[in-house]
């Protein structure tokens, strides 16, 4: 990936917002690093291959997604998603109202299906910004499927 795509990516998701009315506590993880980090090619290769984590902190995450298949729907209480796709093609659901919710722990919460949501096919090179509480489902992938994700933690005050 490119280095200005990144730093793009990591400057929409640094703007934090806040919502004094959510009455659930965000977890509490270690705070942002105050020093540069690489992750060296190896490292994110890895992460695409396995489909995790590079980077959580306080303020984002830094993920490396990796799908062969759909998912389940997911709702986040805290985290607005930011993808970059940077390889393969999926179609990709968002809004609407989630089917059979099931909440998990941390704001973190899936559901069966959704209904009257917005498809959007996803490729190589997309964007997509997903706000917090906003129902997204993987329902097609052509596979592999790889994004990378920064999740955008915001302050519960």
């Amino acid at each position: 990936m490119k280095i200005p795509i990144l730093i793009s990516l990591l400057a929409i998701g640094l703007a934090r917002t806040c919502r004094a009315d959510d009455p659930t506590p965000a977890p509490t993880p270690l705070p942002p690093p105050t020093d540069v980090v690489l992750y060296e090619h190896a490292k994110v290769d890895d992460a695409f291959a396995k489909g995790f984590p590079l980077n959580i902190n306080s303020s984002y995450k830094v993920q490396c997604g990796h799908r062969v298949v759909p998912g389940f729907v997911e709702i986040h209480a805290y985290d607005t998603d930011v993808f970059y796709i940077v390889q393969g093609s999926a179609t990709f659901v968002t809004g609407g109202t989630a089917v059979d919710v099931t909440v998990g722990k941390h704001g973190e919460s899936r559901a069966k299906s959704i209904t009257g949501g917005t498809a959007r096919h996803l490729e190589k090179g997309d964007v997509i910004i997903i706000p917090a509480g906003i129902p997204h489902w993987f329902t097609e992938v052509n596979g592999p499927f790889d994004y990378f994700v920064v999740k955008v933690t915001r302050l519960t005050s």
